[in-house]
């Protein structure tokens, strides 16, 4: 059974936050494989703030090439339109042709405006999802965080979710699991790049060298 985990996202730039997190729950869930899938046109964001996806691409390309584990997709890139995460799980399905798992990785923030997706419903009758959490919270946080978790599966996808603190996930009859996974905290967002390289100011060990440099050479973000 290969297991494949797709991490979609604008990655307006990508940077060393998205890379441990993909590392660590590459490792922690044995995936063969985690795919960077770069939305060409999100349907969340202003365009305007948005990098043009082909360099965006480029910039993924650039910082995973080092890494077997890891590999990039411009599905999204070659579809017209409004980049659909459903879209994009139906497609990689139906690429398989031997036994394959897929799982979907979403940020927490992320995960709770999914009732704001397409056809959002489906997707939990596809795929598996992990939802990946920041460490640094107290007990209190944390048990506040999965409460909520808990309230917006029963609330707005299905009722019947109940949290397995065996598998670390939320189990449900007729849905897939959606896991719960803590990454490391890196204090690093593209916001924070975008703001750096528009002051003219370094963006290193934010993003790898090889990113820095394109951002540079293309005039992205000033």
């Amino acid at each position: 059974m290969i297991k494949t985990g797709l991490f979609g996202g604008t990655f307006n730039p990508v940077h060393f936050g998205h890379l441990r997190s993909a590392y660590e729950v590459q490792a922690k869930f044995s995936l063969d494989s985690v795919c960077f899938i770069p939305a060409a046109i999100p349907p969340h964001k202003q365009p305007s703030s948005v990098a043009d996806a082909k360099d965006r691409l480029e910039m993924i390309r650039m910082a995973v090439s080092d890494h077997p584990g890891f590999s990039v997709s411009d599905v999204e890139l070659k579809r017209s339109g409004p980049s659909y995460t459903i879209d994009t799980v139906r497609h990689f399905m139906a690429l398989r042709t031997e036994p394959t798992l897929l799982y979907l990785i979403v940020g927490f923030d992320a995960f709770l405006e999914i009732n704001t997706w397409k056809s959002f419903k489906e997707l939990f009758r596809l795929v598996p999802f992990i939802v990946m959490t920041r460490p640094g919270l107290s007990c209190r946080d944390s048990g506040d965080k999965l409460k909520a978790l808990d309230d917006f599966l029963n609330a707005e996808i299905s009722g019947g979710y109940s949290y397995s603190s065996q598998d670390s996930c939320y189990i449900h009859e007729t849905n897939h699991p959606v896991y719960v996974f803590e990454v490391s905290r890196l204090d690093i967002s593209s916001t924070k790049i975008r703001e750096l390289t528009g002051k003219g100011e370094s963006a290193c060990f934010l993003t790898p060298e090889k990113v820095e440099f394109f951002i540079k050479s293309r005039g992205l973000y000033r």
